[in-house]
Formats: C-alpha cells, sequence, structure tokens
C-alpha cells in the first residue's frame, strides 16, 4: 500500500496494537514490545502495509515530549539542582565506561577510528521511555529509586545532546566551540524566560481560572509545545524544551492536577512512537549485522546494570536500590538511534555500522523490558502483586 493516509496508518496501529496487546498479555510479555513488533510487521520489511514511517514520525515524537513535560511536572528545581548536583560523576563514569566498550567492540570488529567512536557514544545512554514509562507513580513521586533515575536520565540526555552537536558541527574546532557556547547559552536563556513567564503569566492565569479544567489542559499542552518549538529556534531540542516546561510548572498547586490529564494522551503518542520504531527496520539489511549485535546486546546486558549497582553502592545506595536502579537502566537509549540516523545523514559512518547500533539499541529495549516487568513494580506488570501505577 502506497501514499497510505495518515487516518489509516493510525487505524492499522492502534487495531493492530489491541490485538497484539492482548496476545502479549496472555503471553506475558510487555506491552511496549508489541507495539515495536507490530511495527515491524506492517511495515516494508515484512506485510508493507505501512511504507513510510516517516509520515507519522513526528506525530510520534510528540509523545516524547510529552513524557519529558511530565516528567518535569514531578521535579521541583531546587531538588532537580540538589540531585543533579550529587550524581554527576556517577553518571560521568558509567558513560565512559559503557562508551569505551563500544569503541573497543567497534575496533575489535573492523570498523575505522570515527565509526567505532560513534558506536561507543551511542551506547552511553539508557533509554528515557523505557526507564520512565516503566517506574510506577507512585515510585516517581515518593521514592528516591525514580528521583536517582531521573538525575541520570537528565545528565545523559544532556551529553547526548552535546554528541549530536558533534555530529552536526561541520566547520572545524571553532564553529564546534561556538556551536556548544550557543547551546549553553541558549539553555540558561530558555530557563529564565520559562521562569519569568511561569512566575507572572501562568500562575496569575491558573490562579483565577484553576475551576475550568479545560482550560488548564489547554493552557498546559500550549506551554509544553510552545516552549519546545522555542527551544528548537534557539537550537536545543523539542524535548529539552518540553522538560524545562515542566520544571516551571513544578512548584504550581496544580502540577499534579496537569500530570494526571496529560497521561492518556502521552500513551496515545507513545504507542504511535513505538510502531514507528519498530517499521522503520529493515530486516533485510539487519541479517549482517545480527550475531554481532546480539553479542554486543547481550554483552550491555549484563555489564550495565552491574557498573550501575556498583557506583551507587559507592555513592551510598542500598543494594537493593541500586540493584533496581541497575536493571531499569540496563538498557540502550532512544538516542543512540537518533546519533546513528543523525551519523548516517551527515556521512560520518557507513550503513553498517548505523544498522549495529540500531538493532543492539532494539534488542536491549526489548530484553530489558522483558526483565523489568516480570521483576520489579510496573504500571504493566504481568503479575497482580507487582503491577502499580
Amino acid at each position: 500500500m502506497h501514499n497510505e493516509p495518515i487516518l489509516f496508518i493510525v487505524f492499522l496501529i492502534f487495531t493492530g496494537a489491541a490485538v497484539l496487546a492482548t496476545i502479549a498479555l496472555y503471553a506475558r510479555q510487555a506491552l511496549i514490545v508489541s507495539y515495536i513488533i507490530l511495527g515491524v510487521i506492517m511495515g516494508p520489511s515484512l506485510l508493507g502495509w505501512v511504507t513510510d514511517a516517516s509520515l507519522i514520525k513526528g506525530v510520534a515524537d510528540i509523545g516524547i515530549m510529552f513524557l519529558l513535560f511530565l516528567l518535569g511536572l514531578n521535579m521541583h528545581p531546587q531538588k532537580l539542582f540538589r540531585l543533579l548536583g550529587s550524581i554527576s560523576l556517577l553518571t560521568a563514569l558509567s558513560s565512559l565506561t559503557f562508551g569505551a566498550i563500544g569503541v573497543a567492540t567497534g575496533q575489535l570488529l573492523g570498523y575505522t577510528t570515527i565509526e567505532s567512536l560513534v558506536i561507543g557514544g551511542g551506547l552511553m545512554f539508557s533509554s528515557t521511555i523505557v526507564g520512565l514509562k516503566l517506574l510506577p507513580t507512585t515510585v516517581l513521586h515518593h521514592r528516591h529509586t525514580g528521583e536517582i533515575m531521573i538525575s541520570i536520565l537528565l545528565l545523559q540526555d544532556v551529553i547526548a545532546i552535546v554528541m549530536m552537536l558533534f555530529l552536526q558541527a561541520g566547520g572545524g574546532e571553532r564553529v564546534l566551540l561556538a556551536n556548544i557556547g550557543g547551546l549553553a547559552l541558549a539553555l540558561v536563556g530558555i530557563s529564565v524566560l520559562a521562569w519569568l513567564v511561569e512566575r507572572y503569566v501562568l500562575v496569575p492565569l491558573i490562579s483565577r481560572f484553576d475551576v475550568i479544567q479545560e482550560y488548564i489542559f489547554l493552557l498546559a499542552i500550549g506551554w509544553c509545545l510552545g516552549l519546545a518549538e522555542l527551544s528548537v529556534w534557539l537550537g536545543l531540542s523539542r524535548e529539552m524544551g518540553a522538560f524545562i516546561a515542566g520544571v516551571a510548572l513544578a512548584s504550581s498547586k496544580i502540577a499534579l492536577f496537569i500530570a494526571e490529564s496529560l497521561k492518556p494522551l502521552r500513551d496515545f503518542f507513545l504507542i504511535i512512537f513505538f510502531f514507528t520504531l519498530g517499521a522503520a527496520l529493515d530486516i533485510r539489511q539487519l541479517v549482517d549485522v545480527l550475531v554481532p549485535a546480539l553479542l554486543l546486546a547481550a554483552l550491555l546486558l549484563v555489564v550495565k546494570p552491574w557498573v550501575f549497582r556498583t557506583l551507587l553502592k559507592r555513592n551510598g545506595e542500598t543494594t537493593p536500590r541500586a540493584t533496581e536502579i541497575g536493571m531499569r537502566l540496563g538498557q540502550n537509549s532512544e538516542f543512540a538511534l537518533l546519533i546513528a540516523v543523525l551519523a548516517l545523514e551527515t556521512g560520518v559512518i557507513r550503513n553498517q555500522a548505523a544498522y549495529l547500533l540500531q538493532l543492539t539499541t532494539i534488542l536491549t529495549m526489548m530484553v530489558s523490558m522483558y526483565l523489568i516487568v516480570w521483576r520489579y513494580p510496573t504500571p504493566i506488570a504481568v503479575r497482580d502483586e507487582l503491577r502499580r501505577h
């Protein structure tokens, strides 16, 4: 089927997702895995019912923005700065460790030094979507576990954005330094602007019209998407802007209501995101890197939880908490997919290196989600005693 209308694609996604999700629940699998598998089945690699996943990619990215916005709503600025300060060394050490594994693997497989560095960079991060999607709301609000995860993931996001700047810079060292300096200035500027708008515009509006829930819902969405677009205009990512928008509202008395009301909207777009993730996979082109990707994914699934567990214990966390956080952060990040695509588009790496990074990421996400759902409390746990919302 060619030139599919978006409405027909949405129909395929949610009808197919309902069917596969039912099967997944009976098979005691994570629902997110079923969305990715659905994308592979309906995408160009198999049935070909959706031939151009890029048609809905922009729609799918909205889910990530809402996820980061809701994350920010649960992080009071003072708490955020305190946590980021205490966890920065741990994040740096873990990222360097995973990056070194990627570089060494790339060299052993015969890739160029630049390709090996890109592979290593792609392995430095854990998935914000998987980590937070499988984190119960009660954990996010009331437990130290969620706060540590959020701090690590946020710092990793900053590192990932800087890495993408390196890939995008094409004018030499001076241009690169100027880009990074501009990024820092943009980050400070948009944060100050968000604080001013929140204090002198949003808070008065919310205080006056807080009984009109429809208006609060609309105001929250407009604020999230507006700051996301401003963030892009300033050279940052939409996700960063959405997160800052959430943090700015975190101290508001209405923050909890906004977070609860936006959850269904977030889930709608995240289903589309995971579908597009699967639909973008070309099975035939991934065959050549299947064996190394399996081996690298297996290595990461063992090493990442262990490294996080070890570093967190040395940072003063209890063994059970350190172990749980390690497991929840034990996969590769969606940022690796973005890095692979960007590096391929700029000619930094060849197709095979990009496919290795992409397939490794997908495999670690799928296996990690399965392990988390079976072992720890999640909103989609297959056992009643572990199901927490």
